[in-house]
């Protein structure tokens, strides 16, 4: 380790310590000198706070409890660039501090290294001098401020730990389709491909568009639109299981859709990995069932409240742990609501979103329907929204729910195919544009969104 004066120096040297070693890993590969691949690690950030006093309470990162050693072993510092270089500026800028660079002691095992396809030597030969990656390595402590993370010789500096954060990269492409370098950093969530048409149109129309902030659209079919193009043109269906659509801007504060399919475990398998990016902001925008007899087919719900019954998170934060909205999303979107309806605001409520595992929950008894809502204050159902806001407030990324009214199962209404297409037909495209509009004035003043609401009383980490 090296000490380096710069926060920028940093940053470089990181990404020229990770190029070296996946270099030094390919030609070990190539060459069958598998005994030379004991050079090939993870670098190493270290940042030592020599001395502590109050900053600003205002400020929503780059600060800590007491002065001392924080560190993080990191992969990828290229796709991180901008995120480290912000982060290591704001905490060298609150404190006193000198910051190392080096390399670690952990092995990048050659499956998380691009450009090394054919394993099958290296593999058949069983060497012990290349390591295999390992789930040993692969966990959460950090995030959910287990004990012996925060309590070692050095102090996290990031919330994840390298194979953690590689096999979250590789398990991203696998379900979406697209490699991360082209995910931006506002996503919305979805589960119908009519959602995806609508955000692709308004893709496709804004490249059109030579003022448009938009430069690419990037599918996951691996085609790349950059101009004019007719929508019908264009494979929009997907053999992946989560497709991702990346409508890119230069810096990255472009707008990403994913498609996540039905329920929790979706919700939270695609956010477990979406997470190590750091994105600025998640929302989901799906259809919901409506509670209360006033609501209409179509009516806006914009989730405030969390009503947990999708028990996938339960490990990791109990169900008796409060979600709070999110202000700075809440405020955004209801702006974009306004601007999409105008006059017709009146269609939107703001309510708790109650999350259940079961798809067909209203098929119960009348009085088995009592005893499960008598108490809720939900005004809706979905399957997805808890999930994805519980994921968020784990992971300190600003969330979101805006939800449309598809039926009202507790009324007479419930969600039949003619009724369902009828209503779909007429509320999609408004639906994203909201989201999307959302998104945009986000994108204008992004630290609107580092919320001092997502950090914890212990267990947090210098970094956003």
């Amino acid at each position: 380790m090296h000490q380096v004066d710069t926060a920028a120096q940093a940053v470089e040297e990181l990404v020229s310590l990770y190029d070296g070693a996946c270099g030094r890993a390919r030609d070990a590969i190539a060459s069958g000198k598998y005994e030379s691949y004991s050079s090939v690690v993870y670098p190493k950030l270290s940042v030592r706070v020599t001395s502590w006093h109050p900053i600003n309470r205002s400020e929503p990162f780059g600060y800590v409890d007491e002065a001392g050693v924080y560190s993080a072993v990191l992969s990828r510092p290229d796709l991180m660039r901008p995120y480290l270089l912000a982060q290591l500026e704001a905490l060298t800028s609150n404190y006193e501090c000198e910051v190392w660079v080096g390399e670690s002691d952990v092995c990048i095992p050659p499956e998380y290294i691009t450009g090394i396809d054919d394993l099958s030597a290296v593999r058949g030969s069983n060497t012990p001098h290349v390591p295999r990656p390992t789930l040993d390595e692969v966990d959460d402590a950090i995030v959910d401020g287990h004990w012996d993370a925060f309590h070692g010789k050095e102090k996290p500096l990031f919330h994840f730990r390298p194979q953690r954060f590689d096999l979250a990269l590789a398990r991203l492409e696998h379900y979406t389709g697209i490699s991360p370098e082209s995910l931006q950093k506002y996503i919305l969530f979805t589960n119908y491909a009519m959602h995806v048409t609508e955000f692709v149109r308004f893709g496709v129309r804004e490249l059109s568009n030579p003022d448009s902030r938009y430069t690419r659209l990037v599918l996951p079919s691996g085609e790349t639109v950059s101009d004019t193009v007719a929508l019908e043109d264009l494979e929009l269906g997907s053999k992946f299981q989560m497709p991702r659509y990346d409508l890119v801007c230069e810096g990255g504060d472009g707008i990403t859709m994913i498609n996540i399919g039905v329920g929790p475990s979706n919700a939270k398998t695609i956010t477990d990995c979406l997470a190590v990016l750091r994105p600025e902001a998640w929302i989901m925008i799906g259809h919901c069932a409506g509670m209360d007899a006033r609501m209409r087919i179509g009516d806006l719900i914009l989730g405030n409240a969390y009503e947990r019954r999708d028990h996938v998170l339960d490990e990791h934060i109990g169900r008796d742990q409060p979600i709070p909205a999110v202000p700075e999303i809440q405020r955004t979107l209801e702006k974009a609501v306004e601007k999409v309806y105008g006059d017709e605001t009146s269609l939107m409520r703001t309510g708790t979103v109650l999350s259940t595992g079961d798809r067909n929950w209203e098929w119960k008894s009348p009085r088995d329907l009592w005893d499960w809502l008598r108490g809720s204050t939900a005004v809706a159902v979905d399957m997805e929204s808890c999930t994805l806001a519980a994921n968020g407030y784990r992971y300190r990324v600003p969330y979101g729910t805006l939800l449309a009214v598809s039926d009202l199962p507790l009324h007479a209404v419930p969600k039949l195919p003619a009724g369902a297409q009828a209503f779909y037909s007429n509320s999609k495209e408004a639906h994203v544009m909201c989201a999307v509009r959302a998104m945009e004035r986000l994108a204008r003043n992004p630290r609107r969104l580092r919320t001092r609401k997502l950090r914890r009383t212990i267990g947090e980490v210098p970094f956003r």
